[in-house]
């Protein structure tokens, strides 16, 4: 049973750049909804102001962008950060960030090898003994590094057919202030089979990264978003980003998120889910953040600020993504490359959770990046937004 938790007030599955990361496939997730509005841009973001309108045109409440190119700052949105007042979104705005937090779990991980604390080639037994065992699930056959970029075959939690019911369906009303502890998480991965044996494929699992975050608690002492505060968010000063724990509530500013939670009906009622317990994703996907956070975040890690050259080039070590994934795709350790159809290389990597789906790339020297947000997560497409910036 999970552990229920009530907020004393109430206050205020991830996806890749073109489709769902789950799966990497090509598609649009828009949907109809009633037109609102565009916002205007000026210079050479007007294709990107254009997709921010298309996503509200196609059902999300509102968008958010921000870009730093050679010509500086640009900020860019479309509707509204919350349907009830109608207040617009804001730069400034914070967002749960979901699977972007991938990226900052996997860098504290290569800090503490590059300080000879553990080895990427460790095995999970080393460090979680008797963890990962049952249903064919071996952790003395797996890595560190393969837990870090899925080639690891573990089963993914978020992927049980009860479990998504409960904390994304329509259990998520019941269940949306439930503490889960990562203990939770991986028994019941383990209650399925792998999808392989360790390194014959690519799956994406967050069970890979509930346990990256054991790990780094069981090396250092303390809890993953502790390590990531003391590592990455105060040497990088880093304001607007946190590792919530169990805190329901969002930080301001910042709007609502909402979802139909999982209906496929385009006439689902639409729901208010910006409270949640971030205990349901944990290391693999509980960060808040805003888009300037996330630009200086990358920037630091592709410019060598946060990693020795060898663990970066680890990180950047990419795989391919499975059958049926382009070419273009590769994962490397929380992070994830695409070559775009106009030829520009972009890294980054994106996110979607209950009402928040975002998303990050920059070129590999960060001169040109972007960073966004919808409100809403089930409608919108993350792939054109970032091509049209990249691609015009």
């Amino acid at each position: 049973m999970a552990i229920r938790t009530r907020p004393a007030h109430r206050g205020g599955v991830r996806r890749a750049w073109t489709g769902a990361l789950a799966a990497v496939t090509l598609v649009s997730t828009a949907l109809t909804g009633p037109a609102v509005a565009a916002s205007t841009a000026s210079g050479g973001h007007q294709a990107t102001q254009r997709q921010l309108d298309a996503a509200v045109g196609n059902g999300v409440p509102g968008a958010l962008a921000r870009v730093t190119d050679h010509d500086g700052v640009w900020n860019g949105a479309a509707g509204v950060a919350d349907r009830t007042t109608g207040r617009e979104r804001l730069p400034q705005d914070r967002y749960r960030v979901a699977s972007i937090t991938k990226t900052f779990v996997a860098t504290v991980l290569l800090q503490l090898e590059a300080e000879g604390r553990l080895d990427l080639d460790d095995t999970v037994e080393t460090w979680l003994p008797g963890v990962v065992r049952g249903n064919g699930h071996d952790g003395r056959a797996v890595s560190v590094r393969r837990l870090l970029n899925h080639t690891s075959g573990i089963f993914n939690y978020n992927s049980d057919p009860e479990f998504r019911q409960k904390v994304a369906g329509d259990g998520f009303l019941t269940h949306r202030y439930d503490t889960w502890r990562p203990e939770q998480l991986i028994a019941l991965a383990m209650s399925h089979p792998p999808y392989f044996a360790p390194g014959a494929g690519f799956r994406y699992s967050n069970t890979n990264y509930i346990l990256a975050g054991m790990i780094v608690e069981r090396v250092t002492g303390r809890p993953y978003g502790t390590e990531i505060e003391r590592r990455i968010l105060r040497p990088l000063g880093l304001r607007a980003t946190s590792a919530p724990g169990t805190d329901v509530r969002m930080p301001r500013p910042s709007g609502r998120a909402y979802s139909k939670l999982l209906s496929p009906d385009p006439a689902a009622e639409i729901h208010d889910v910006t409270e949640l317990n971030p205990t349901v994703a944990g290391a693999s996907g509980s960060m808040i953040s805003d888009s300037a956070d996330l630009q200086r975040f990358y920037r630091a890690l592709l410019r060598g600020e946060l990693l020795p050259a060898e663990q970066l080039g680890a990180m950047m070590d990419t795989v391919g993504m499975g059958t049926g994934v382009p070419a273009a795709y590769g994962y490397g350790l929380g992070l994830l490359r695409q070559e775009l159809p106009c030829g520009v290389e972009i890294w980054g990597h994106s996110g979607d959770t209950r009402g928040s789906v975002s998303a990050v790339a920059m070129t590999r020297d960060g001169r040109h990046a972007i960073a966004f947000n919808f409100n809403a997560d089930w409608a919108g497409d993350t792939g054109k937004v970032v091509e049209a910036e990249f691609c015009g």
